[in-house]
């Protein structure tokens, strides 16, 4: 099971906060496009190319491997002032 997790706008954009994949294994960019085919409304805020992505929270690129028991977050980049 892969545990996927959402921040910030995309929360709200999604419409949820977290969700777990069972069975999953493959590349990040994998689990990306996994999510846009199981939702396809999602895939205009997914696939934007400043949403940040993470894996056992450390940013990774979409080749990084996913495996059962990781953590994997999306989230838009953040600001400060």
């Amino acid at each position: 099971m892969v545990k996927v997790l959402f921040f910030a706008r995309l929360r709200q954009q999604l419409g949820r906060g977290e969700m777990t994949l069972a069975d999953f294994s493959g590349s990040l960019g994998d689990l990306r496009e996994t999510l846009c085919e199981q939702h396809p409304d999602w895939r205009a805020h997914l696939q934007r190319e400043d949403i940040r992505m993470a894996v056992n929270q450390a940013l990774a690129d979409t080749g990084e491997r996913v495996q059962a028991g990781d953590e994997v977050a999306f989230f838009p980049p953040v600001t400060g002032g």
